[in-house]
């Protein structure tokens, strides 16, 4: 639906402010910047991971005592979806030398290099071949490309304090020397970066960064590198094969204590399917879907941190999960769009952010973290600058307009096409009304503990992306995500082909380690009512739930 006649009202202000606003940022005036210590204060004041209530201590497993997100500690302590005792795991109904769960960005790169190493690949995924947080990312990948300009030297100190100097150093340090091969790699499948006239790739800032490296394809670009991607699976029959709508639900186990495969569930059949592998990659993603802290999301429909549960279960500790990202800028009206992201790109390219009043707040790119609790500090009671919506929420403006000024007519309808459409099916034309937008749960900073080669404490088992953690420390800066699901999945099929082909198929087949769990949950007396992984998310109306017919087993 258009802006209705209060909002448009309200508009007028922004525009009233704005070419002031510009002639500022053509004379390079930056407004809003904060100090280190203004920034800490704001997100120990106002960012949601620092609410009283925002963490709760796991009470079982390899990372007990170790306080986290409730959503997630709720997940981790929850029993198993399978009765381990009525899965006959001698009923194999697949083999192979890899094994990989997910089908995005990072499971996608991973079947790839494994696949050209000569390894049989199946890859198991919860929805279709895509279907990830991969597709629905738009800003952009960094890599340090432009050596004249840039060097990984720097991508290194950007990464380091984006995540407030707590990332795992090494991980850090192979994200960024990695960057510029693995860009090229993308280039080479067939990935359409936006480039210059003369060919050369665009470039531009993101929050937190000191350098342009930002390469982008208009604001689409997780969707045009899982096509490339996807695509170039689909040329591999001999050697990949494709489970869809097909999660996994438990890691299996040898007789050795080894990762040696993996419990599915066939959503359309509702059989369990035992595969047995001789390596396995959880490249599962994230779990915003989990709605922490009650907020809308960014992340696609199957985002619930199974990977999170499955290698929790089998010994595997979790890392930087008591740090959450909250993208700055989701959408906030239409009410339909509620929660959808809003690409940092249109702030890397000048958009400011701006309150009820049209004044700029805080700089447009700060890193995620502080850029967030500086909205949401503007909509609290203790400031009140905030933009009011029919339906009783509130919002700050993001002034796209201003970069038709900034860059010329028709700026935002090429560099934004994504956004641009979304907007104009609800009759609002972000070229010339500003969007309504507010931070909205986008990332998962933590996850499972892993290694460089992309390897984790349980032997066969290895992991990429959003599910893995210690890459981006308690902050994770834009561009940054599609580079480390690629990256860290190229890796990892790599390191897993190389110890998969060293081994034999495993033997003396196990869910030895879901019956411990089990005891261990009710020796703690822990009963959360919940099953997980969860799988998908419910959102039936409780009065629905009422009505429903539930067919006993």
């Amino acid at each position: 639906m258009p802006y209705p006649q209060e909002l448009q009202e309200l508009i007028k202000t922004v525009e009233q402010t704005r070419s002031e606003r510009v002639e500022r940022k053509r004379k390079g005036i930056e407004v809003g910047a904060l100090s280190l210590k203004e920034r800490d204060k704001r997100l120990k004041s106002y960012h949601p991971d620092f609410k009283d209530d925002s963490r709760r201590e796991i009470r079982v497993g390899p990372s007990k005592g170790y306080a986290i997100s409730p959503e997630i500690v709720d997940t981790l302590e929850s029993g198993s979806r399978l009765n381990p005792d009525d899965i006959d795991l001698n009923d194999i109904s697949y083999e192979t030398d890899l094994l990989i769960i997910g089908g995005g960005g990072a499971g996608g790169s991973a079947a790839l290099v494994a696949a050209g190493a000569g390894a049989k690949v199946i890859i198991a995924t919860k929805l279709r071949l895509g279907d990830a947080n991969t597709m629905m990312a738009e800003g952009g990948i960094q890599a340090a490309s432009k050596l004249k300009s840039d060097s990984p030297y720097w991508h290194y100190l950007d990464v380091i304090g984006g995540g407030h100097f707590t990332n795992d150093p090494d991980l850090v340090r192979t994200l960024v020397r990695e960057a510029p091969s693995t860009l090229a790699w993308l280039e080479g499948l067939g990935t359409m970066f936006s480039k210059e006239p003369d060919g050369t790739l665009k470039t531009m800032h993101g929050g937190g960064t000191s350098r342009k490296r930002m390469h982008y394809a208009g604001d689409i670009t997780g969707a045009e590198i899982m096509r490339t991607l996807r695509d170039e699976i689909h040329n591999h029959p001999d050697r990949i094969d494709i489970l869809e709508f097909c999660p996994a639900v438990e890691l299996i186990l040898d007789s050795g204590g080894r990762c040696a495969g993996a419990v599915l569930y066939n959503l359309d059949t509702h059989e369990y399917i035992v595969v047995r592998a001789k390596a396995v990659i959880l490249a599962t993603g994230g779990s915003g879907r989990l709605h922490i802290r009650g907020y809308m999301t960014t992340n696609h429909y199957g985002a619930t941190g199974d990977g999170l549960v499955m290698a929790y279960r089998a010994g595997v500790p979790v890392v930087f999960l008591h740090s959450v990202q909250y993208h700055p800028t989701g959408i906030i009206f239409p009410e339909q769009a509620e929660g959808l992201l809003i690409t940092e790109k249109f702030r890397g390219a000048g958009a400011h952010i701006v309150n009820v009043d049209g004044d700029q707040f805080v700089y447009e790119r700060e890193p995620r973290d502080v850029e967030a609790a500086s909205i949401i500090r503007e909509c609290s009671d203790d400031v009140g600058k905030e933009v009011p919506t029919p339906s009783g929420k509130c919002g700050v403006w993001l002034d796209s307009p201003m970069l038709e000024f900034l860059h010329g007519p028709g700026y935002v309808k090429k560099e934004f096409p994504g956004k641009y459409i979304l907007f104009k099916r609800y009759g609002i034309d972000i070229s010339k009304e500003p969007m309504l937008i507010y931070p909205t749960l986008h990332y998962q900073n933590g996850g499972i503990e892993f290694k460089s080669d992309a390897s984790t404490v349980l032997e066969g088992l290895y992991t990429a992306g959003e599910v893995a953690g210690g890459v981006h420390g308690e902050n994770r800066l834009m561009g940054n995500s599609l580079l480390d699901v690629t990256v860290f999945g190229r890796i990892a099929g790599h390191s897993a082909t190389e110890y998969a082909m060293n081994k034999d198929m495993p033997e003396g087949l196990s869910l030895d380690h879901v019956v411990r769990y089990h005891k261990e949950l009710k020796k703690a007396r822990i009963d959360t009512g919940m099953h997980s992984p969860v799988i998908l998310p419910d959102y039936t109306n409780p009065d629905v739930k009422e009505k429903q017919v539930v067919i006993a087993p």
